[in-house]
Order: structure tokens, then C-alpha cells, then sequence
């Protein structure tokens, strides 16, 4: 998974190869994977579902999961499970962002220090478990264990000519950008590792990013 073979965005636009070579074993089997996984791991975790379920509802207001809007395979809208982060008016108290925050934002769709998270969705997302939902994604076969990370509709306009490549194949819970940095590293290289996943992807390549998606989470690497 060196960074040596990321090619640069810039230099990737210049390619006039866009499509996606189908690999139907590789599908089915990582469909397979992503059943089994999702199963196992709902089952599994249950008990944490339950206490992080306790935890949002005694330490603040509102539901204990919230649904983004995301567009999945073949530019299809999904919803998105998580356990809720952030206050119930997120939305709102965008208005109120200093021009700074509004920049970054508008820069990363997110924000490395936002006000609008809880105590609770700031060891959540430290930790990764406000992700933990989307086991329930992967099971209805919305997304897949690994993949490019769900992106608004908004956001795909910066992939460019890539867009289509981007959503030929399914959004998943974790991908080589989400191992290798996630908030760490910029959106532009951000675009550049998605693609190259969708370029090279394989169950080796997805065993890879699997086993250092562990490390990354263990280590907190660009958590937000």
C-alpha cells in the first residue's frame, strides 16, 4: 500500500482511461465477505449498542442514530447509519461558524474542531464507533466493508471527470483513504487514493486496508 503508487490527481486527469474493468468472482465473493462480516459483527456487538445507545440518550437530546444522505453505486441515494455526534440543531448552528470555520468546511465538508459534537460523538468519533451502524448498511448491500467512503452529492463534483468512476462501485465502511490518514490528509489527495482503490481494487488490496484500518484505529490516526 505504498503512497508511491498513488498517482497525483493532477497528473490522473491527464489519463483518458476512465472505466472500470468489471470483475464479477471479486464481486460475489466480496459480497459473501460483507454479509458473513456484518452478521458476525452486529451479533457481536450488540452489547456495545446498547451501552453507547445509553450513553447519547442520558447525555443529550435526540435520537441515538441519525442517517446522512450519501450517493452509493451508480450515483444512487443512501442513507447512511450512524450513532448521533453532534446536537440535534447541527444544521442550524452552520450560520454560526466564524469565517474560518465556514472556509475549512467548505474546504473538507467538515471541521477538525467542530462545536457542534458532543462529549459523547468526540470519543465516538475518536474511536470510531459512531461508525459501527453501518454493519446494518453493509448487510442491506447499500455499502460494502471496504470501499471509497460515502460522499454527499456535492462532493462528487470535485472528483470531476472521475465521478463516474468513483460510483461504479459500492461506497464502503472503511477504504485505502480511511487507513492510510482519513482526517489527516488532504481532500485533494483524499480523491486521489479513492481512485486509485477503484483502480486497483482486489481481495488482497481490501485485506490490506482492512488489517490497517485496525492499526489506524487503534492509533487514532487522523481521527476527527
Amino acid at each position: 500500500m505504498g503512497k508511491a503508487n498513488i498517482t497525483d490527481t493532477s497528473k490522473a486527469a491527464a489519463s483518458n482511461t476512465h472505466s472500470v474493468k468489471p470483475k464479477p468472482i471479486y464481486d460475489f465473493v466480496k459480497r459473501v465477505f460483507d454479509i458473513v462480516c456484518s452478521l458476525i459483527g452486529l451479533i457481536v456487538l450488540s452489547p456495545v449498542f446498547i451501552i453507547i445507545s445509553i450513553l447519547i440518550k442520558t447525555t443529550s437530546e435526540g435520537p441515538v442514530f441519525f442517517a446522512h444522505k450519501r450517493v452509493g453505486k451508480g450515483g444512487k441515494t443512501i442513507k447512511i447509519y450512524k450513532f448521533r455526534s453532534m446536537v440535534t440543531n447541527a444544521e442550524e448552528l452552520i450560520k454560526q461558524f466564524t469565517p474560518e470555520q465556514k472556509a475549512e468546511y467548505e474546504r473538507n465538508f467538515k471541521l477538525e474542531n467542530d462545536p457542534r459534537v458532543t462529549k459523547v460523538g468526540k470519543f465516538m468519533r475518536k474511536t470510531s464507533l459512531d461508525e459501527l451502524p453501518q454493519l446494518i448498511n453493509i448487510l442491506k448491500g447499500d455499502i460494502s466493508v471496504v470501499g471509497p467512503r460515502p460522499v454527499m452529492d456535492v462532493e462528487t463534483k470535485i472528483y470531476g471527470n472521475y465521478r463516474d468512476m468513483l460510483l461504479s462501485v459500492k461506497p464502503g465502511l472503511t477504504g485505502f483513504w480511511a487507513a492510510n490518514g482519513r482526517s489527516a490528509t488532504t481532500y485533494t489527495r483524499r480523491r486521489a487514493m479513492e481512485i486509485y482503490y477503484v483502480k486497483n481494487r482486489s481481495v488482497l488490496l481490501d485485506l490490506k486496508i482492512i488489517f490497517k484500518t485496525f492499526i489506524s484505529v487503534f492509533k487514532r490516526v487522523g481521527a476527527v
